[in-house]
């Protein structure tokens, strides 16, 4: 499992670790049941405190990514279709965002903006 660590973003590292996992859960890199690394052997490859990566571990529990079962580790959850699609959605509309504050920065209208989005949506359709 690779995860990188930006000392340069603005994101927290335990933050930062619970995004890419959850990225590797949703395209399906790490399937359910598949084992997690310990706390203490991700924290030992990426160098950071135990205390980071429980608190990355605690939050991808939480959300219902993944599920920790005493003595034996962690594992990626069953997937709830919903929590994926509820995931997906969240992500676009976090790039919509941004796309929508530059085109209003850039001056281009609305009708531009859906007209740019259609297109490119049936791009991808043919």
């Amino acid at each position: 499992m690779d995860i990188i660590i930006s000392n340069s973003s603005g994101k927290p590292i335990y933050e930062q670790i619970t995004s890419q996992i959850k990225n590797l859960i949703i395209t399906g890199e790490l399937k359910p049941g598949e084992a997690l690394p310990s706390m203490r052997l991700l924290a030992k490859e990426l160098r950071i405190s135990v205390i980071t990566t429980k608190r990355a571990y605690e939050d991808l529990e939480r959300d219902g990514f993944i599920q920790s079962i005493m003595g034996k580790g962690s594992f990626v959850a069953a997937q709830n279709t919903e929590l994926i699609r509820e995931e997906h959605l969240r992500k676009v509309e976090e790039y919509l965002q941004k796309a929508i504050e530059t085109a209003k920065l850039s001056d281009i209208s609305l009708e531009e903006l859906v007209e740019i989005t259609t297109m490119l949506y049936k791009e991808g359709e043919e």
